[in-house]
């Protein structure tokens, strides 16, 4: 069971992914909060998996409570789900350990496909924010010298969809592949780039010029 907390200071909307949440095979709601005032407390009386997180909310914003949420739960991974489509937003986010960034607009099954997506490893954006992403690191990080890593040319495909925002299962998809021979991929991949989660190897293969 993948226990999800939600921190949305819109009170239609928690109360709704909520609902959508506890209604999901596999998935369970484990708290909503109108925001992160008590974060830390109600993370420890309520432990959960994925934490759902608005931007802007009264008191903390979400950036700052995703880096609190970093320090204090590693294994803790952060779903940022906002309206803000700006650059610093998206940057400020991934830098504060985000393991993904999607907007409100997404549908009900894209909730729960990226909320799956970050229980398996993955590193959900819609479209226009995986280019945003791109663009961001391409200006402002420096290009190392470029180095493939080792990777195969499967494992070199596989990266290259992960970093234009594709899911695991439209990764399996795209390259006719198993989901599970692609979460190998994944693991290979992550290993072989001495990094952690999704949004670290998208940020190394644009650094890097990987892809």
């Amino acid at each position: 069971m993948t226990r999800v907390t939600i921190f949305e200071d819109n009170k239609h909307l928690r109360e709704t992914l909520c609902i959508l949440i506890n209604g999901a095979n596999g998935f369970n709601c484990s708290g909503a909060y109108p925001n992160c005032n008590d974060m830390i407390a109600l993370l420890k009386a309520g432990p959960c998996d994925i934490v759902l997180m608005d931007i802007e909310m009264p008191g903390m914003n979400g950036i700052e409570a995703t880096h609190i949420i970093k320090e204090h739960f590693p294994d803790i991974h952060v779903l940022i789900q906002t309206v803000f489509f700006e650059d610093e937003y998206i940057f400020n986010a991934i830098c504060a350990g985000a393991s993904g960034y999607i907007l409100k607009t997404t549908s009900p099954a894209g909730y729960l496909e990226a909320i799956a997506d970050v229980s398996a490893g993955g590193s959900p954006m819609t479209p226009g924010i995986a280019r945003r992403v791109m663009e961001l690191f391409r200006n402002k990080m420096q290009p190392a010298a470029s180095n493939d890593y080792q990777l195969t040319a499967q494992e070199k495909k596989v990266l290259q969809l992960l970093v234009e925002g594709k899911s695991y299962k439209m990764i399996a998809t795209e390259l006719s592949v198993a989901f599970d021979t692609v979460k190998s991929h994944i693991r290979n991949i992550y290993a072989k780039l001495h990094v952690n989660s999704g949004t670290e190897a998208v940020s190394k293969a644009i650094r890097d010029r990987i892809v």
